[in-house]
């Protein structure tokens, strides 16, 4: 993938004294408060914003925040408690300028956050006035948002369309690089998990991966479509009866190229869903019809286990059970822990699945932990981000 990188730009000195708008994504969970309650967005915006200030630019940085109305502003829609924590991450003030789509006054050496970015009237829909004008604040335009970067709007691809300059900050380059590590040219075995609650939200996901993958191990509400698929009785267990047609269409896919899903030979089970309840571990042909499965069993386990001790790439996406209960947490565990421990090169992403390596606190041992939910199940699907193909049309000329 053919991209300006904005780490070049700034080592041929070509950012000295230039207008760099950054869009960043420092869309982060707040308390009633107002308080950020988990800024790991934040701190990964700081670098392209240092590289900048170190380069001579005059810096603006923006980004969305939770889920405005255009054109009508509201306390609870302001960066301000981010213009807070980058200030005492970059060891200054920052700023915080509002209705700045008409002109940003800021000088080479300093920084400025801009407001909300979806409060602007045509940023969802990527109105090209609006994209112009943005356009016009800036010299060079770095786009550093992977978790934005399946949404062609206003400061994600309008603005790439007319900047003079478009380019990949060093968080967006860094996805791009694992990505085609671990999907455009893997070492093999190449093993992908995918879990979640719903065949019908990765369905199309499971289909792009059968063509491509070694090893399609399946988890969570998925893996019991894939059981009932594989003529198992799951009991009251969540599935979609519905789509074993497809289920079994991903299977046979994966059988053609000498691949496997791997379906569960034991699974842990309990009458009720409650932090309260008795997990029983079960043979995956004994389970009751009043039986709910709420993880992979310890001999599936092992078994994934190696599989993914042997890979050469893994692609994780969920967890594989209910692991915010202690007692149905062994199969996500274990998978955590056969990640960190193979030589494997790993890419993670999804929000549970972060909070799955944050738990087992193996954020060092995965090869590349991906900032973007909707961005990375897109990578995965084999579509094309309109953030890349806006940056690659722009490097081409």
């Amino acid at each position: 993938m053919h991209i300006l990188r904005f780490s070049d730009l700034c080592a041929q000195g070509q950012a000295q004294g230039k207008r760099v708008f950054i869009r960043a994504d420092l869309n982060v969970p707040l308390n009633d408060a107002g308080q950020i309650t988990e800024d790991t967005r934040v701190r990964a915006s700081v670098p392209a914003i240092e590289m900048a200030l170190k380069a001579g630019a005059a810096v603006m940085v923006t980004s969305h925040l939770g889920r405005p109305t255009e054109g009508e502003f509201k306390a609870e829609d302001s960066l301000a408690p981010v213009a807070k924590r980058l200030s005492e991450l970059l060891g200054r003030e920052v700023p915080l300028v509002a209705n700045w789509v008409d002109g940003v006054q800021v000088a080479p050496g300093q920084v400025v956050l801009l407001e909300n970015c979806r409060v602007n009237v045509g940023e969802k829909k990527n109105n090209e006035a609006l994209a112009k004008k943005l356009a016009a604040l800036c010299d060079i335009f770095v786009h550093d948002a992977f978790g934005t970067a399946h949404r062609a709007e206003g400061t994600t691809y309008g603005i790439a369309q007319f900047a003079p300059i478009a380019c990949a900050g060093p968080l967006l380059s860094a996805e791009i690089d694992a990505i085609q590590t671990a999907l455009a040219n893997p070492a093999r075995p190449l093993a992908a998990i995918v879990a979640g609650s719903k065949v019908s939200t990765k369905l199309t996901i499971l289909q792009s991966l059968a063509k491509n993958v070694d090893q399609l191990i399946v988890g969570g509400g998925i893996a019991n479509t894939f059981m009932l698929a594989a003529g198992l009785n799951i009991g009251k267990s969540l599935a979609e009866p519905d789509l074993v047609g497809e289920a079994k269409a991903v299977i046979a896919a994966m059988a053609a190229r000498g691949a496997e899903v791997p379906i569960p030979t034991d699974v842990v089970t309990a009458k009720t869903f409650a932090t309260d309840a008795v997990a029983t571990v079960k043979k995956a042909t004994e389970v009751a019809d009043d039986d709910l499965i709420l993880d992979i069993g310890p001999e599936t386990a092992a078994k994934l286990a190696a599989q993914l001790k042997a890979a050469g790439t893994i692609v994780w996406n969920g967890p594989v059970g209910v692991f915010e209960f202690d007692q149905f947490a062994g199969g996500t565990k274990a998978i955590a822990q056969a990640i960190a421990e193979s030589k494997a090169f790993s890419i993670a992403g999804g929000g549970d699945t972060l909070a799955a390596i944050a738990k087992y606190g193996i954020e060092d041992k995965v090869g590349y932990i991906s900032t973007g939910g909707g961005a990375f199940l897109e990578v995965l699907e084999g579509k094309t981000l309109p953030a890349f193909e806006i940056l690659q049309k722009r490097a081409a000329g």
